[in-house]
């Protein structure tokens, strides 16, 4: 996430052991295992990728199907104890491989659940009372240079979730008067997806809130070439209503 780490909440299933294993999905596959960064095989991060995002056990005959369709049952079985025994001489804990199931190990702890957490906190107001997160752990996405068919599903549905979470995030800090913060929130929302006009909006609110109507109509200026050059369409009735009567606009128009 762009060097940026927070404290992970504690695995539920995390036994008495002091040793931590992170394992970090967002932006790029990192794993640290109690301290030290540890380098897997490609073959090895699928494996571990794969399991952590199903977040159950599951059966090894599904694993190694899913993760070596092109091969027979036999070589895919093959491929995953070979693949996993190359994991476990790496980090010993990092997969629960007992019986004929699969899972993360209970000392693991997962950035993707971490930040999906923090998103549905700030999306269900149950953080409105706290201090806000670090919205930075929203900056990231899931895996972004894996092509794996079971990759961009999840990676979708977290991507939807953060940008929400910083729309959220964004009109939170603006109520209470951190422009720049609500400013870094409604930038990331856009930087997500620049064609999401509430992103836009948000950003023009924080400008008009600090009295910037410039940078407004700027930020106002940059959704619509967007939208227009992208999709086609203009800005929405709520959008121009926003920025309606601002110096400058009636002769853009």
């Amino acid at each position: 996430m762009g060097g940026v780490r927070s404290s992970l909440r504690p695995n539920p299933r995390r036994s008495r052991s002091s040793r931590v294993v992170e394992l970090r999905l967002l932006n790029s596959f990192e794993l640290i295992d109690d301290g030290a960064r540890v380098a897997l095989p490609m073959s090895g991060q699928r494996l571990v990728a794969f399991v952590a995002l199903h977040e159950r056990s599951l059966r090894r005959a599904y694993v190694a199907g899913s993760l070596w369709p092109e091969t027979s049952d036999q070589q895919a079985a093959a491929n995953l104890r070979s693949t996993l025994w190359r994991v476990r001489c790496r980090s010993s804990t990092l997969l629960d491989a007992s019986g004929q199931r699969l899972q993360l190990g209970p000392d693991v702890l997962v950035d993707l659940r971490e930040a999906e957490r923090l998103a549905w906190q700030e999306l269900d107001g149950s953080a409105e009372t706290g201090e806000p997160c670090d919205q930075r752990m929203f900056a990231g996405d899931l895996l972004p240079d894996w092509y794996d068919d079971w990759v961009p599903l999840e990676r979708e549905r977290f991507r939807q979730i953060r940008l929400r979470a910083l729309d959220v995030l964004c009109e939170r800090h603006a109520r209470a008067g951190r422009i720049t913060q609500a400013l870094e929130a409604g930038l990331l929302s856009v930087a997500g997806e620049p064609l999401r006009e509430s992103a836009h909006r948000g950003v023009v609110r924080v400008h008009l809130a600090d009295a910037n109507t410039g940078e407004a109509l700027r930020q106002y200026r940059l959704c619509r070439k967007l939208l227009a050059e992208q999709l086609g369409v203009e800005p929405s009735e709520q959008m121009r209503r926003l920025v309606a009567g601002l110096e400058g606009m009636e002769t853009e128009r």
